[in-house]
C-alpha cells in the first residue's frame, strides 16, 4: 500500500479537507471545462460519453457508423449531466483526494484516479455484455461523470482513515469504513436494478478497481518471487543442520543446529 510522501505541492489556499493543490485544479479545471463545451456543443456528450454498445460496434445519431470507441472507457469520466452532477462530484473529489495526494504524492494520486476511472468504464462495459436483463440495459446507455474514480477515492480514503467521520447527507457522521460499506452496498443492489443501474454498476466498478489497485500495490511481484526462491534455499539448507536429541556432549559426529 502507498506509504505517506514528504513532497507537498499544494498552493496557500486551504480549509475544509486542506490546500488544493495543483493536480486537483487541473482535474476540477478539466472537469468544468468539459462541462462548458458540453453546453456549447451537446453533441460532445454523444462522441465522449461512454456507450457500451459502441465499443464493439458504434452508430451516431446522423446514421455512420464505427468501431472501437475505445477512447470513450476514459472520456466520459470528464463529461457530466448538469450542474448538481458536477458540483457534488468536484466536491468529493476535493474532500477526499487533498488528503490522499498529500499523503500519496501527486503521481501516485493521478495515477489511482484515472486507473479507477477507466478501469470502472471497462468494467460498466464488461457488465453490459452479461445475458442478463438488468445488465443488458446498459448497453445503450450514455454513461458520463465522475463518480467511477470518486468511488475509487472514496474507498482509499476508509482504508487510510477508517474510523474519521464522514457526515452521511451531512446530518449523521458515520465512520468512513462503515460510510463506503453503506455506499458500495447501495451500488450494488441499485445496479441489480431496472432503475439507476447505469450509474451504480460504474460506482461499484470503481470499488472494485479501486480494492484491486491498492491490494496489488503491497505486493511486488518481483520480490515475491525472489522470497520464495530463498525461503526453498534456506529450508533445503536446514535439512543438513537437523537437531538431534540424546548423545554425549563430546559427541561431534552429531549434527547440531
Amino acid at each position: 500500500m502507498r506509504r505517506y510522501s514528504s513532497r507537498p505541492s499544494a498552493s496557500s489556499f486551504s480549509f475544509g479537507p486542506g490546500p488544493i493543490s495543483t493536480a486537483l485544479k487541473v482535474l476540477i479545471g478539466v472537469n468544468v471545462a468539459m462541462f462548458v463545451v458540453q453546453l456549447v456543443a451537446p453533441v460532445t456528450t454523444e462522441l465522449f460519453g461512454l456507450h457500451p454498445a459502441w465499443i464493439i460496434h458504434a452508430r451516431t445519431t446522423v446514421g455512420a457508423e464505427h468501431s472501437l470507441w475505445l477512447w470513450q472507457v476514459a472520456t466520459y469520466m470528464f463529461l457530466h449531466g448538469g450542474i448538481f452532477h458536477i458540483v457534488f462530484n468536484m466536491l468529493a473529489l476535493w474532500m477526499f483526494g487533498a488528503e490522499l495526494e498529500r499523503m500519496w504524492g501527486t503521481r501516485y494520486f493521478l495515477k489511482f484516479y484515472l486507473v479507477t476511472g477507466i478501469g470502472a468504464g471497462v468494467l460498466t462495459v464488461l457488465f453490459s455484455l452479461l445475458p442478463l436483463g438488468f445488465a443488458r440495459q446498459l448497453q445503450y446507455a450514455n454513461v458520463i461523470g465522475a463518480s467511477g474514480a470518486i468511488y475509487g477515492l472514496l474507498l482509499a480514503y476508509a482504508i487510510y482513515f477508517p474510523d474519521r467521520p464522514i457526515y452521511m447527507y451531512f446530518v449523521f457522521p458515520i465512520p468512513a469504513k462503515i460510510f463506503v460499506a453503506i455506499m458500495g452496498a447501495i451500488a450494488f443492489l441499485s445496479s441489480l436494478g431496472e432503475a439507476g443501474g447505469v450509474a451504480n454498476a460504474t460506482h461499484l466498478g470503481g470499488l472494485l478497481v479501486g480494492y484491486v489497485f491498492l491490494k496489488s500495490a503491497r505486493v511486488d511481484p518481483i520480490a515475491e518471487v525472489k522470497y520464495r526462491y530463498w525461503k526453498w534455499k534456506i529450508n533445503r539448507v536446514r535439512k543438513k543442520f537437523d537437531v538431534y536429541s540424546g548423545g554425549r556432549a563430546d559427541d561431534w559426529d552429531r549434527r547440531v543446529h
